[in-house]
């Protein structure tokens, strides 16, 4: 069976049968989201399932890929590790919100770079000492920035886990066509735990992945970004393919980024429902609308990602020039469609 395939049906399995145990476990320890007026749900839902996803994850890892770059799933394993264990204490109330943004997040970045996984931009377009150097950087704010995305796209029903599924298939896809195996299982894998989990995630919620399952979907979707490489396509086509597979979420932060600092409020410490998915519920869509409309735009980003491989170097300019406006228009179009108004106090982002 191919690689892929087997990753993806064991994550698959493993995440629908151990979500279960794992929301027992979290009722039994008292790791529950209660309702709140920033929150979505109105009764306590358990948290923790981001360990069914964690588990399923590995599982499919170890019995599925059995490639030369051990040692960069290795580092890629403890990373992940690292940050779902952040979450989990994050979401117990055991750290101060700002220790997962400014040292978890940078450190797993920093894990990466030692395995030798990074961004290959400025090493291209510079070159020598200073060109690796700015894809050092380059690849530390990557991560933070698609790790912290996640982590504030948690906040409805179905939604993070559906959009990594979705960016997951894509990430599978265009990997697969260009004979990347790693990328292809740790995309499949994420793929089925995703939907696995999605199984008892979606409207109505009986578990939440909490933020150390969204972190570790993160960090996952921002490697297989640094990972993955489109051959006999443009430099340009190769740079924008993760941006688009990954746009819903980098649209999301960018609209919030936006509102609340014109707004007067720190984007990442202070929560509200004034996110696309918020928005696009309170224009008639409602919650599940909402969330199925991103999948759809998930869906868009990821078949133009794959598009963009047949292109020349201009087209792959234009269409990049076409997302940018997307991105400001949309922004300009939701900034003005109707949210909940937050009050102003630093707590964890949402």
């Amino acid at each position: 069976m191919d690689p892929g395939v087997l990753a993806f049906f064991i994550a698959l399995f493993a995440s629908l049968m151990l979500t279960v145990p794992v929301r027992a476990l979290a009722l039994r320890v008292g790791m529950v989201d209660l309702p709140g007026p920033r929150k979505m749900h109105l009764q306590p839902i358990p948290l923790l399932g981001g360990v069914a996803m964690y588990i399923a994850v590995v599982l499919a890892i170890l019995f599925a890929f059995h490639g030369p770059a051990r040692a960069q799933i290795v580092g890629i394993l403890v990373g992940a590790t690292l940050l779902a264990a952040v979450g989990i204490m994050d979401d117990r109330g055991l750290l101060h919100h700002q220790i997962k943004l400014f040292l978890a997040m940078p450190l797993a970045a920093v894990i990466l770079l030692l395995c030798g996984i990074h961004a290959q931009v400025f090493s291209v377009l510079v070159g020598g000492r200073t060109g690796d150097i700015l894809d050092a950087g380059l690849t530390v704010a990557w991560v933070v920035g698609i790790t912290a995305s996640f982590s504030i796209l948690d906040h409805m029903d179905g939604l993070c886990a559906g959009i990594a599924a979705m960016a997951s298939i894509f990430f599978a896809m265009i990997a697969y066509l260009n004979g990347q195996t790693l990328v292809t299982v740790l995309a499949a894998a994420v793929l089925g735990a995703a939907t696995g989990f999605l199984r008892w995630n979606f409207k109505p919620a009986k578990i939440f992945m909490g933020d150390g399952g969204a972190m570790f979907l993160g960090y996952l979707m921002a490697t297989l970004g640094l990972k993955l490489r489109v051959e006999n396509a443009s430099q340009l086509s190769g740079w924008l393919a993760p941006l688009l597979i990954l746009g819903v979420t980098i649209f999301d932060t960018t609209l919030v980024t936006i509102s609340r600092s014109r707004r007067g409020f720190l984007p990442f410490t202070t929560p509200g429902k004034d996110h696309t998915a918020h928005r696009l519920a309170n224009l008639g869509l409602g919650q599940r609308g909402a969330v199925l409309m991103l999948y759809v735009l998930g869906a868009f980003g990821g078949g133009v990602a794959v598009a963009i491989g047949y292109l020349s170097t201009r087209g792959a300019l234009y269409v990049g020039l076409a997302a940018i406006a997307v991105i400001l228009a949309g922004v300009f179009y939701l900034e003005r469609a109707p949210y909940e108004k937050q009050s102003r106090k630093t707590a964890p982002a949402a």
